[in-house]
């Protein structure tokens, strides 16, 4: 209370102090609902620019990070409405992988629930859905608010609210259905995840085609956003890797692991010429299957996001 009162009386440190608790889950419900971490950025910065603006007419009874929240989710909609209509085919444009860095440390327990809500699969499936289902399915879903919470925050009636959640449930439940997009990760455990990342690291700096075919299932897909590209099958995927990344110079191309949307990540360094570092090129989120990996998105040609994932630019 003391730090609320100070910062209605205009002391931004105390404002500081009141809001950096937030600031991780506010980035992350940002992103959610934008899809791109550069634009998470511009609008947690706009979110709390606009708090400090407002601080002085804080309720002080009132919760205030529902109250960041509100502010923050009506930041993204006015962004998302400024990109305009995208068609489908393209919306994945604005989907950029999201660093496990970022996030904020749960318990295993919790650990589970937020890698649905942050998986790839989930936050691309968001992106086809107009502004105010995304919003709705985001406070409603994930945050728990109550649909008269949600409503006064979107200026909908409760009735609205419910039908516009309704929708959007049965949209992303469709799209991850087809998984279109990106596959949903379900690994066995976390040995097994392990074990299968580390074979398709020594499959990939032996060149073995082959090595990388086995352990892809029978459908898995990847994809590359923002191009429309969609290759399934094992064959196909270890065919693409062949002949397409440094022309199937695999041995150009050296992988590090990280983490993005609770995933196991491979960030890729291409070598030019001999004389030439590794740099930073892009990045390979992987989705499991149980014992098999079930997806590849790859972000190709994306050097700017390797400090935000703590990783250098060349090696």
């Amino acid at each position: 209370m003391e730090l609320v009162t100070a910062a209605r009386a205009g002391d931004e440190q105390a404002f500081g102090q009141l809001t950096a608790p937030l600031r991780r889950r506010l980035h992350a419900h940002c992103y959610r609902m934008l899809g791109s971490v550069h634009d998470a950025d511009d609008a947690l910065q706009e979110t709390m620019l606009r708090a400090w603006r407002a601080i002085g007419r804080f309720e002080p009874r009132a919760e205030v990070s529902s109250w960041l929240y509100r502010i923050a989710t009506n930041v993204c909609l006015r962004m998302i409405e400024q990109r305009g209509r995208v068609d489908a085919t393209v919306i994945d444009g604005y989907l950029q992988p999201y660093p496990d860095v970022l996030l904020e440390e749960r318990t295993p327990e919790d650990e589970a629930e937020r890698r649905e809500t942050i998986g790839l699969a989930f936050v691309a499936a968001m992106q086809l859905l107009p502004p105010k289902q995304r919003a709705t399915l985001v406070l409603r879903d994930v945050l728990g608010w109550s649909a008269r919470e949600a409503a006064e925050t979107l200026d909908m009636t409760v009735a609205a609210t419910n039908s516009a959640l309704q929708r959007a449930r049965e949209r992303v439940d469709r799209e991850r259905g087809a998984a279109a997009l990106a596959r949903t990760h379900r690994p066995a455990d976390g040995r097994t995840e392990e074990t299968l990342m580390r074979r398709f690291v020594e499959a990939w700096e032996a060149v073995d085609v082959e090595g990388m075919t086995a352990l892809l299932a029978g459908d898995a897909l990847m994809t590359m956003p923002p191009e429309p590209m969609h290759v399934v099958g094992p064959v196909e995927i270890a065919g693409f890797f062949a002949t397409v990344p440094m022309d199937g110079r695999l041995d150009l191309i050296r992988l590090v692991p990280t983490r993005a949307n609770g995933q196991p990540t491979l960030a890729a360094y291409v070598q030019e010429t001999p004389a030439e570092p590794f740099r930073a090129y892009g990045l390979m989120v992987f989705a499991l299957d149980g014992q098999r990996i079930a997806g590849i998105t790859g972000f190709a040609g994306y050097p700017e996001l390797f400090p935000v994932f703590e990783l250098p630019v060349e090696i």
